[in-house]
Parts: C-alpha cells; structure tokens; sequence
C-alpha cells in the first residue's frame, strides 16, 4: 500500500459523519460484569500474579479481623483442584438483612462493588481491604467460590458462579448451577463459636492458563503477616502437587516487628533492635452518607498509629519494609518519607552535637545515614488512602508529618540518653555514617577526575581499553579475560562498533567490599570508567557509552567464576543496565569437529557448546555416515581459537550467541547476591549442604 493511499484513508476517517457515533454505540456495565471486561484494573494482571492477588484480597479480610482483636488462627489451604481456601475464626461475615438492598450481609459483600464494613461504620478501626471491592472482585473472576459462616449457633452457607448467587448440585466448578438467593442452613455449632470459610476456584475464561497459586509467594506473605500481628497463628497447607507429601507451614511471633528486624537484619550487628512508636492526630474531610442518602463532606479526626523497628549493622545495604494496617506498600509512600527524613535530619543533628561532624562540613545525605540501616515502618490508620487498588504505595499526606515526629523524637532520645550498655552502639552508628559519607565524597571526586572529556575519546580513558569508532546503537564492550584472548579478540572484532577492555583474572568480590575498596581495585575502577556512567545512585544510563556491555570467558569454572563476579559489580554500581537489558555473556563453544570430507555446501568445522552436545552431534554425523577427525579439539581457553574462528563463534553478530542477563525480581536478586557473595559464611555453608542433595555429580569439573 502505498503512502498516499494511507494518508487518503486516515483523512477519510478525520471526515467521517458526526451521525456515526451515536448513543447506541455506548456501552453500560452493570454490577460485576465491569470486573469481568476489565480484571486488570482490579487485580494487575490475569497472570500468576493477579490470581496471586485474588488469594491476598480474602486473606487480607480475615487479618482484618485479627487486627481488630476478634481472630487469632488463620489457616489457607491450596487445594489439588486448583482452587485456595481461607479458614479463621473471626466474628464471621454478618448474616442478617442489609436493609437498602435487602439481601443477606454475605451477598452484599460478595456481590456489591464498595460495599462493606470498612468505610467509617465503626466496625473496623484499622484495616487494609478499604475499598469494599476486593472479596466481590474475586467472587465476579472465579468459576465457583463457596461462603460458609460460623454466627449464632449456625452455620450459614452461600455459593456463587462468576458473581452470581445459587446453588451447585456437586463439588466443584464444573457442576450443574442453579440461581437462587438467600442463605442455606447448613447446620448448628456452638453458639461461642464464629469464624469465616472462603474457598474459590480461579475462572479459567478469565486467567492464563499457566496462573497458579505460589506457596513461596503465599509463605512469605504469611510470614511477614504473622510478626505484623503478634499472638496470630497463621498455617499454611499446599496439597496442589499431586503425587508429592503436602508442604505445611505455621508462624506465630510475640515479638512483633522487632524480631521481623532481626530476621531481615544481615551482617554484624552495630545496634539492638530499635522501638520507635507513637501516634499523632490529623483532620481529614470525607463524604459521609446520611440518613437521607445523601453523601455530606465532614470533617473527622484521626489517629494514625506509628510503630517502627530498626537497626544498624556493619554492611551497606539498606533494607526498608513499609506496612499500613498490615499491608505491605512494596513503593512506599508518605509515611517512609517522613521516616526517611526523620532518620536524615535527627542524624545530622546528633552527628554535629557529637563533633563528628563540624560546623563547616557539609550534611550529611539519606544515603549515608541508610547504609546499612535494616528498618521496618509500620502504620495503622482509618481509611488509608492508597495510590490504586493493589495498595503498593501509601497516600495520606497526614503520614509524613506524623511518622516524621514521631521517629525524630524517638531517635533523640537514643542519641541523647542512650539505654544502659548501648553509648557505645550509639557512637558507631555515627561514625559509621561519617565513614559513609567520606567514601562518597571520594567517590564522587573519583568520578569527576575519571570523567571522560567528550563522547568518544579521553586522554584519561584506561590505556589498555581498544575503542570502537562509532557511538550509535550497534556499540558494544567486549571485557574480555587475559591479553591472551585480547590479541585474538583484536582481530576478530568489527572495530567499527565493538571495543576491547582487558582484566586480568577475577576481580574483586564487591559484595563484600566498601565503596572505597572498590575504587582502589583497578579493574573495577576502569570498567566503572570506560563506561561511563557513573555508579550506585549516581548512575545514569543514558551517560552509557556503550549499548551493550558483553561478558567475554573461557567456557570453564574460572570463567563462570569471573563472570559472576562481573555480575556482581554491575549489580552493585551500574544496576539500570541490567535493568534495561544491556547486559550480555558471550557463549564460546567448547569443541570444535573437524570433518574428514566435508560435502558439497557443508562447513568444514562444527561447533558443540556443551559435552552432551558434542555426544549427539557425534552420533548424528555417525548415522549420516560422514566421519572427522580425532581427537575432537576441546578449548581450554579463547586463546586457543585463532580470529576466524572466535569472529564465526562469539563475537560476529551474524552467527554468535549471548546470553541476556536480566532481574526479573530485583529483591530476590539481592538476597541471592548477599546471600552467595556476601561476606557472611554461615549462611552460605548451609545453602550448599542443604543443596547437596540436588548436585548432579556428573556435572562437575575435574
């Protein structure tokens, strides 16, 4: 189709008659027919993750009521026909009459978008299911989901079909269904016993099919949960895997958030745990509904409830866990922002009170004093107003005034009248931050002084770096290991977009180094250098000299052992660039066959990149008929290979094969950095020994 025909359709189109968009092209969806058209809005994703999310929203009804001081067991139970179940024994859904919809209190709310009992009506002081919309949500995207309630002496069933009351005339959600309203008695229990049971099967029309419940996913939340609310006793059931023992799980922690601390804390610690709690009062103005049904601003006060735990150890990271009413704001929000400042400001003080700072120094900054500070901010408050329906961000401007206050006062009177045996713990605390920010400073200074002076070319670029001629989007940095491999490399790469930056050997592990130790070392310095773009917070992708950054090893332990310390120290300083994709492993062959007589069109070399590759393509060429020469040439190195041949296996676009190297869970990428290359041993020991079992023997590297 030619360009003038396309731009004749599109005036056409700007030209249409006004009289083809009528009333009747509009659409009106009723009830929870707008959650079935549109999940996203409500869960995220029709993935694991949103089916994820449907779980959460019962189970964060259930903590409600523990929050509130009615229920303290919650079991959750992923069953082996896909579906999930939450049991606790709070006061149990409301039973009787609603009386402007005239339908029982449990078809209210899992019938009726916003509506429930967490909208100022008294029933909830705190809780983080706000919206009224989660448990309706998840009735409107699953097949079938069951309602039993413990109240006044019976219990009280309901079934529901994608929203729909009624009654199934078998187990599961493929049975005959029938509407029908209403409540069924399904029997008498004590009348002291209460509780609520949920169970839901995912509607398949609705969620991908790989979708399914995580117990990982599921055993951390109920961690987590159970040290937000101490005295509950969450358990945990998987029968999902057939043929497997079901996976149980129970937690129950007195401690509070105290002993979450501690179990997020890594590293020597240089504090105790920390107790910084208080409350604080705000005005906001909300619609009320009066008798009239009518919606009237006014103006209420609220209490926002504080409890934060925090200590300091001897590493650099920074660990900050943020909850409102139990839920987890994985983004924050207001009431880290006024954590974050409180923790800035009261250090700052302290720090030039105590003369480890002087009055002509300058502040210090929210990176220093966070270094490896592990902190958990926990909120309580009516009605949190939470930036969307996933709640990962809190809103209430209240909260940073409140939380700021509060920690800041807390804070100064550890400094000031530090606990008997704990002066000490105070005084590291500032000299560690004063340490903090020295490296900074040093670093900074290093940056500039290393800065490249134009786009292309520095005098104070590394001698050693082989540059490329171009700077568009083809760029690339091979670092490659050992002058032996540079020389072939030399003559192999395409000098117009691929440059050549040598290291010698492995080089430092900066997961267990200081800022300052890194910038010693002078391979991490000149990759850090050559690229360009700075490091840690200071670090600016677009600055990147080079479009993709390519790991080039020898196909061995020591080269797996360079490349993942490589990785290491881009996952440290220069992050956004794995982010972004721009990190590459190149992938050399191991063998290399040279075949006797090779036929018309055929390559006179084939290249095998593992050893049970090489097995099949033996037999292949033997069943073929076609033989080669023995031995097969194994590589010891990429020195072995001469510039045709690493050009025609690694480094030719045009043939090569990378790896991309990406975070698809930043925080679970983290923990496996500290956790592997870390300076703490313990943990380490017990991840092999207890990996042992799983080694394939057979893969090792005699």
């Amino acid at each position: 189709m030619s360009p003038l025909t396309v731009d004749s359709d599109r005036v056409a189109a700007d030209h249409a008659p006004a009289d083809s968009y009528t009333a009747r092209h509009l659409s009106v969806l009723e009830g929870l027919e707008a959650v079935r058209k549109r999940p996203g809005m409500y869960i995220g994703s029709t993935d694991g993750r949103g089916l994820q999310h449907c779980l959460w929203e019962i189970f964060d009804n259930s903590v409600d009521e523990a929050i509130g001081g009615y229920c303290n067991r919650i079991e959750v139970i992923l069953h082996s026909d896909g579906s999930a179940e939450v049991r606790d024994n709070g006061r149990g859904i409301p039973v009787d009459t609603e009386r402007k919809t005239k339908l029982s209190g449990v078809e209210v709310v899992y019938t009726r978008l916003h509506a429930g009992g967490k909208f100022g009506g008294g029933s909830y002081t705190a809780s983080g299911g706000l919206h009224g919309v989660g448990a309706s949500v998840v009735n409107a995207l699953s097949a079938r989901l069951d309602v039993e309630v413990d109240r006044d002496g019976k219990t009280w069933a309901a079934s529901f079909r994608r929203g729909v009351t009624g009654e199934f005339s078998a187990e599961g959600p493929d049975a005959k269904f029938s509407r029908r309203s209403g409540l069924r008695k399904d029997g008498k229990v004590p009348a002291s016993k209460t509780g609520t049971r949920v169970r839901f099967w995912p509607d398949r029309q609705v969620f991908i099919k790989d979708a399914v419940f995580s117990f990982q996913i599921l055993d951390e939340r109920a961690r987590q949960t159970a040290y937000l609310v101490p005295g509950l006793t969450i358990v945990l059931r998987d029968e999902s895997a057939e043929g497997e023992e079901p996976k149980r799980a129970e937690y129950r922690f007195d401690g509070g958030i105290g002993e979450f601390c501690q179990h997020l804390s890594s590293g020597e610690p240089l504090t105790e745990v920390l107790r910084l709690a208080g409350d604080g009062t705000f005005t906001e103005t909300i619609p009320v509904l009066d008798d009239r049904g009518h919606m009237t601003p006014t103006e209420v006060q609220r209490t926002l409830d504080v409890d934060v735990a925090v200590q300091w150890n001897s590493g650099y990271d920074t660990v900050t866990r943020s909850f409102v009413n139990v839920i987890a704001t994985p983004h924050h929000g207001t009431h880290v922002t006024g954590f974050d400042r409180a923790v800035l400001k009261t250090l700052n003080e302290q720090m030039r009170a105590a003369r480890v700072l002087k009055n002509s120094d300058d502040p210090v900054t929210k990176d220093d004093v966070l270094e490896g500070l592990v902190a958990v901010v926990s909120v309580r408050v009516p009605e949190p107003q939470f930036e969307g329906q996933t709640k990962e961000v809190l809103g209430t401007p209240a909260a940073t005034r409140i939380v700021q206050r509060v920690v800041s006062e807390r804070l100064r009177e550890y400094f000031e009248n530090p606990p008997r045996g704990a002066k000490q713990q105070a005084r590291a605390v500032l000299d560690k931050v004063a340490a903090a920010a020295k490296t900074r400073i040093a670093a900074r200074e290093h940056r500039e002084n290393q800065r490249r002076k134009s786009a292309l070319a520095s005098s104070s670029l590394p001698a050693k770096l082989v540059d490329c001629r171009s700077s568009d989007d083809r760029s690339e940095l091979f670092i490659v290991e050992g002058d032996s491999a540079l020389g072939t490399a030399k003559l192999a790469r395409n000098s117009e977009f691929q440059a050549l930056l040598p290291i010698r050997g492995k080089i430092l592990n900066v997961q267990k180094a200081s800022t300052a130790d890194m910038l010693k070392n002078a391979e991490c310095s000149s990759i850090i250098q050559v690229i360009g773009a700075g490091s840690g917070t200071t670090f600016d992708l677009d600055s990147a000299r080079y479009q993709r950054v390519i790991f080039m090893a020898d196909a061995d332990v020591d080269g797996s052992h360079i490349r993942t310390l490589l990785l290491t120290l881009f996952h440290k300083t220069m992050r956004p660039m794995l982010e972004a994709g721009r990190v590459f492993a190149a992938v050399p062959p191991l063998h290399r066959i040279e075949l006797s007589n090779p036929r018309k069109g055929q390559q006179k070399y084939t290249y095998t990149y593992s050893d049970s590759e090489l097995k099949r393509t033996l037999l292949e060429l033997e069943g073929k008929g076609q033989r080669w020469k023995e031995p097969v040439q194994r590589y010891k190195g990429l020195g072995e290979m001469d510039a045709d041949q690493l050009a025609e296996t690694t480094m030719d676009p045009r043939h090569r094969m990378l790896r991309r190297i990406r975070i698809e869970d930043a925080e679970a990428a983290t923990s496996v950095f500290s956790l592997l290359m870390g300076s703490e041993v313990a943990p380490r020991r017990e991840f092999i020994i207890s990996g042992a079992s799983e080694l394939d023997m057979s893969r090792i590297d005699t």
